[in-house]
């Protein structure tokens, strides 16, 4: 696991984009794992700005999205397909039949999370899978104690969750309570994954995944059992880690 610790949220935005830019640049058909949510708002910005300013083409990607509320159809504004679309899908070349979201009004989820596993394993698996984390460590909506073993499947949102995401909606009540998320093993068959993190309310997660022991209590510390990790932390959200860590953390 490199630890890569950066100014601001701007600077972790600029160098997450690089990094995924680079990635489509090196190999056009790379298949990327993509998350919502605020962390994520300024890496699309800065990739749709790097699309228009050096026409990186992602006309041959394709991308599968961690997670989508359940009830909530794709031109809900809340959803995750619609804030994808808007937030990025629609300034690139990207066909959008080559952009997967799981469906959360689908009439049989149970179904829909075996066909998303499927169709992730059909493209050949993720190349690039990008993270956020929760403030109570979670990846994806996989809460804690979510099991390591954990494929593509239905989950009931913790308090805290909704609690967190409430800003987004007209009242707490009006938080969707379950959600279809990849699994922890599906994020952990990814060949990289870039995890960024911002803020102080995130510092004791991030605390957690460099010095804390592999729990499911906190599901982002199995990340450490991954080969090929980088997490990309502004100064508050390592500012509970030591110095030694903030450089390079290895398993």
């Amino acid at each position: 696991m490199r630890v890569i610790q950066v100014n601001d949220y701007a600077e972790m935005s600029q160098k997450a984009a690089e990094m995924i830019s680079e990635q489509v640049r090196k190999k056009p058909d790379s298949v990327l794992g993509l998350a919502t949510g605020e962390t994520m708002l300024g890496t699309y910005a800065a990739l749709v700005n790097e699309h228009q300013q050096h026409n990186t083409s992602y006309r041959d990607v394709r991308t599968f999205n961690l997670d989508e509320y359940i009830g909530l159809d794709a031109t809900h504004p809340n959803s995750y397909r619609y804030y994808m679309n808007e937030r990025l899908f629609r300034f690139l070349d990207i066909p959008l039949a080559q952009t997967y979201i799981p469906n959360g009004c689908a009439p049989l989820l149970e179904e829909e999370c075996a066909r998303y596993e499927r169709l992730i394993e059909q493209c050949g698996g993720i190349d690039l899978q990008l993270l956020g984390i929760g403030q109570n460590g979670h990846i994806g909506f996989n809460e804690p104690n979510t099991s390591f073993a954990s494929t593509t499947h239905v989950v009931q949102l913790s308090e805290s969750t909704r609690k967190a995401n409430a800003r987004f909606f007209p009242s707490a009540d009006a938080v969707p309570t379950h959600a279809i998320t990849m699994g922890i093993a599906t994020i952990m068959k990814s060949k990289q994954i870039i995890l960024l993190v911002s803020g102080k309310r995130k510092a004791w997660a991030v605390s957690h995944l460099l010095e804390g022991e592999v729990t499911p209590a906190v599901p982002a510390s199995i990340l450490k059992a991954h080969p090929n990790v980088i997490v990309i932390a502004d100064t508050e959200a390592l500012s509970h880690v030591s110095q030694e860590k903030r450089k390079v953390h290895r398993p």
